[in-house]
């Protein structure tokens, strides 16, 4: 057996960048048979994480997609290893077997957020890949990319040739086949040969509209999707360093803000003996002290508790700590917690994302003020000294009461613990300026002014007096052109391309990110930043119509009138109907578990307030 890796050309460079332990490779449970180069006739798939190792290596559909499809990966260079290896003429290749991107059939990428955009023209570029589609010829690698990004494409539209619009396990089987089978033939013809699947948004021949969408491709049943029977393993530290297992896709609470609580319906679980066996099997093969349970929501997941009783006896016999990565605020949530860190108590975090009762309403939040102390006095109670509360600050409607509501909140929460006897109690609160996405109630609303969340965050951090309250906001100058990004059209492609030339990289990185590049970008490019980040008319197009991700735009409009009363949508797997079934909020969906008894009364609002 051979290790290529050892004769990896970058390796001479590892002395001189930070953290070459990104590039080192050696990794265990890796598969030396699997990806490109195995068979002629295989077609070869780079997947391409347009970010550092340790967050890419963090992706769990990495972990997923990596054995369905065969693939090698490929993760973005610091702008230190980027420089080097422009300086040594060196390309871009895969972790696996080191093959520069440009000798691959297809590379795809995973678009997670929309400050990785530049990244993915520098792994293109270093990869010898033209970064325009225009530009490709028919010895070019196919550039696919899906994620969250996908429902947003029009941005990236000239850097892509195929868009995944969905779950890559449902649809990349069929893709990737019928690549495979055109294999010989010329570029625009298999393009237009791609364009006929569903899910699949080629921008070079998708001819589609509101009225004739790409529709979002998902599995109905999760148990008949992928399980992963082993792990990767990192040969250094990553950001979510432990053994994971996704074990329920979805979510039914309607966050009106959320984008992946929309576009990522319905609800769909494994069953709780599937979840036991692969979980003990993954931390067997893999040897990480911990493992993690994965979703949207873990505590929404039906058979937690048996779950949970299975899992700790075995986990404790081979010494594996259990985490949950997200918890509702709320005494069970608490408990679990509680069970999983029965010694050491480190912190707890939760998002009430609002300041007050009716904010949270607007949002759909579905969560009360008595329920939030509730949960904090069972965690004081409990033992636990530290707690981290998230909220979000420029939600549409809010007041100066609503975003003074979130101190009063962590300095109530102080109290509370010092009346529980926590005396060395610790409430942090972070807080992100409201970014509208695409696919959401709030698509249509105005985002804050940089200069707007400025002021919010320092107004907020003047009013901080107890020393156990810590404040910190994120930086405005990235929310605004996240939020520019997030509701772009095509005509962005050109401003991404100048601000990466001008050095954007890694914008999603405090120490990196400089605004002034993207603002001379919008200049040369005669585009204002300001016009992408203003209220949308509900009658006018939006560059994201075409994509179908699954709820309707009538029920959208709907919940944005109901934002606006400050009126609560039910969970409508929890939330009982007339008869047995649950009642049904006609998002669109037909998923066939509800009554249909919103669906038969909903009717479209007349109007909206057009401003915030």
């Amino acid at each position: 057996m051979t290790f290529p890796e050892f004769d990896d050309p970058l390796r001479p460079l590892l002395t001189q960048v930070s953290r070459p332990s990104r590039y080192c490779g050696s990794e265990w449970r890796l598969s030396r048979t699997a990806g490109a180069g195995t068979n002629e006739n295989t077609l070869s798939v780079c997947l391409a994480f347009p970010d550092v190792y340790e967050i890419g290596m963090s992706y769990y559909g990495f972990q997923i997609l990596s054995p369905l499809v065969a693939a090698d990966r490929a993760y973005c260079p610091w702008v230190d290893m980027e420089a080097l290896m422009r300086k040594n003429s060196l390309p871009l290749a895969s972790m696996e077997r080191s093959t520069p991107l440009s000798d691959f059939d297809v590379v795809g990428f995973t678009l997670q957020h929309e400050l990785g955009y530049t990244n993915v023209l520098t792994m293109l570029d270093l990869g010898g890949i033209p970064l325009r589609s225009e530009k490709r010829e028919d010895n070019h690698p196919i550039v696919m990319a899906g994620g969250p990004g996908a429902f947003m494409p029009e941005p990236l539209s000239s850097f892509i040739d195929i868009f995944c619009i969905g779950e890559g396990e449902k649809i990349l089987p069929g893709l990737l086949s019928s690549l495979s089978e055109s294999r010989g033939r010329g570029r625009g013809e298999r393009l237009a040969e791609c364009a006929r699947l569903p899910g699949v948004y080629v921008p070079m021949y998708t001819k589609r509209s509101c009225h004739d969408p790409v529709r979002r491709e998902f599995s109905l049943s999760f148990e008949e999707t992928y399980l992963p029977d082993s792990m990767i393993v990192p040969s250094v530290g990553i950001v979510h360093d432990r053994a994971a297992l996704e074990v329920f896709r979805g979510c039914s609470r309607g966050c009106r803000f959320c984008q992946a609580g929309m576009t990522n319906r319905p609800v769909r679980e494994r069953a709780p003996g599937t979840i036991v066996e692969a979980l003990i099997r993954l931390t067997c093969m893999t040897g990480w002290e911990e493992a993690g349970l994965l979703s949207l929501s873990t505590c929404d997941y039906s058979g937690i508790d048996r779950v949970i009783e299975d899992l700790t006896p075995k986990l404790i016999e081979q010494g594996v700590k259990l985490s949950l990565p997200s918890l509702r605020m709320d005494g069970f949530s608490v408990n679990l917690a509680t069970r999983f860190q029965k010694t050491r108590r480190g912190g707890l975090t939760f998002a009430p994302e609002a300041g007050t009762q009716r904010l949270r309403d607007v949002i759909n939040k579905g969560l009360d003020e008595e329920s939030i102390f509730a949960c904090l006095e069972e965690a004081f109670s409990k033992g636990w000294d530290k707690i981290k509360l998230y909220f979000m600050m420029g939600l549409p409607t809010e007041t100066d009461d609503d975003l003074d509501g979130i101190v009063r909140l962590a300095q109530e929460s102080v109290k509370l613990a010092r009346r529980q006897g926590r005396k060395r109690v610790s409430v942090g609160v972070s807080v992100a300026g409201f970014v509208p996405k695409a696919h959401t109630p709030f698509q249509w609303e105005a985002q804050n002014s940089i200069e707007e969340l400025k002021t919010k965050g320092r107004r907020l951090k003047s009013q901080v007096k107890d020393k156990a309250v810590s404040l910190k906001y994120h930086e405005p100058e990235q929310s605004f052109l996240e939020g520019v990004l997030a509701r772009g059209d095509k005509r962005l492609g050109g401003v991404i391309e100048r601000a990466w030339l001008k050095g954007a990289r890694f914008d999603g990185w405090s120490e990196t990110f400089d605004l002034t590049r993207w603002l001379g970008a919008f200049d040369e490019c005669g585009l204002n930043p300001a016009d992408y980040v203003r209220t949308r008319e509900e009658h006018e197009n939006l560059p994201w119509d075409h994509i179908d991700a699954g709820v309707t735009k009538d029920f959208l409009l709907r919940e944005r009138a109901a934002a606006y009363a400050a009126r609560q949508t039910p969970d409508c797997r929890h939330t009982p109907g007339r008869g047995r079934a649950p009642v049904c909020n006609a998002c669109g969906l037909n998923c066939g578990g509800g009554s249909g008894e919103l669906a038969k009364t909903a009717q479209r609002p007349e109007s909206c307030p057009p401003e915030l």
